[in-house]
């Protein structure tokens, strides 16, 4: 009779272990997921940077520092392999984008153009879905990092190599920009 008890609280206890693992695992696939859909969205403003810098290239030849940078950014953007490689990447392509967005400012003409238009608003669309799929990033990479840091998993997490992930986070030198107030202008 004993022995049927301690085989019974083994089984559960390895039904247990068994469990906790393979809700680690999802949490990881499900972060993995989650970039993977971020990936969609980074392809896809990839594709469109070319096109947008061409049609402001036309007007702004003399800002040739700026379409370097969103150049360079873009190629590093889409060499990245690792996700945080591509968090680095992409952080930086953000700010050179935003960059390519003053010098534009200096050009009325451009800012009326059809094409510039229909891209701005195309970039402004992805830009929008890279948010919202950030967000899911993020939730994700939360919820993963809780399962790996938490009691009684974080001894599993341990011992079969799961470590803590890397969030998104708006790098230091954007954060001033997300802090002050927009400037409306007629």
């Amino acid at each position: 009779m004993v022995g049927i008890v301690i085989l019974v609280v083994v089984v559960l206890a390895v039904l247990w272990a068994i469990g906790i693992y393979n809700n680690l695992v999802r949490l990881r696939n499900n972060r993995e997921n989650a970039f993977a859909n971020i990936d969609v969205q980074l392809k896809q403003r990839h594709d469109l940077i070319p096109q947008l810098v061409e049609t402001v290239r036309g007007y702004a030849t003399h800002e040739k520092e700026v379409f370097e940078k969103v150049t360079a950014a873009r190629a590093a953007a889409m060499g990245a392999n690792t996700i945080d490689d591509k968090i680095e990447a992409e952080n930086a392509l953000t700010s050179a984008l935003q960059g390519l967005k003053v010098s534009v400012e200096a050009y009325p003409e451009l800012k009326a153009n059809q094409n510039f238009l229909q891209l701005q608003t195309e970039l402004s669309d992805i830009e929008n879905k890279l948010a919202a799929v950030r967000r899911f990033f993020n939730s994700a990479t939360k919820e993963f990092n809780n399962a790996v840091q938490t009691f009684p998993s974080n001894i599993f997490a341990n011992m079969f190599g799961f470590k803590r992930e890397s969030m998104i986070e708006v790098p230091e030198e954007q954060r001033a920009d997300y802090d002050r107030a927009p400037e409306v202008k007629f």
